[in-house]
């Protein structure tokens, strides 16, 4: 399964657009990627913080004759991204359900993920901030950057690629999708 690749300068919101585009072509998997986000989105109506440098991406998939829950699927997605992290770092990364992930107690990624049904079909949107380069400064919830983790510069291009192909491996596997 290869995602096709949507990429942008500048978004309202990286999942914003992987919906314009369900809704506007026929791509029934795809991946958009932003170089800044102006309004990106976060958990319960929040506003995610998107600093430049950072990565912002949401893939999409038709979800029709999947029988996942979201439950499931969320901590599918957990996983693929505790696994890209893992890549960088040997420190333990945690989640805060339900779906960030934390290094030493602070945050270094979200994941949103949103249904929506177009032309009678079921669309899973997987949007995932990773703080790279910035941390966001956020009261009362400490965050951190992969940068000041691994105290080594870390390419965002390397972050994106590395995560779309764990995503086209293990997403083919568990939708048995060719």
């Amino acid at each position: 399964m290869k995602f096709k690749k949507f990429k942008f300068k500048k978004v309202k919101s990286t999942n914003n657009t992987a919906i314009r585009i369900i809704k506007e072509t026929k791509y029934n998997l795809g991946m958009v990627v932003a170089e800044t986000q102006v309004s990106g989105k976060g958990q319960y109506g929040r506003k995610w913080i998107s600093l430049k440098g950072n990565l912002f991406i949401s893939f999409f998939n038709d979800l029709n004759k999947k029988n996942l829950s979201i439950k499931a699927i969320t901590k599918i997605n957990c996983l693929l991204v505790k696994k890209l992290l893992s890549s960088f770092t040997k420190k333990k990364i945690l989640f805060k359900k339900p779906n960030d992930l934390l290094i030493d107690k602070k945050k270094i990624s979200g994941i949103l993920q949103e249904i929506i049904f177009v032309r009678d079909k079921k669309f899973l949107v997987t949007g995932i901030g990773i703080n790279i380069k910035k941390n966001p400064i956020i009261r009362n919830y400490p965050t951190t950057n992969l940068q000041e983790v691994t105290k080594k510069s870390i390419s965002k291009l390397k972050v994106e690629n590395k995560l779309k192909q764990l995503f086209e491996k293990n997403l083919s596997k568990l939708y048995k999708i060719k």
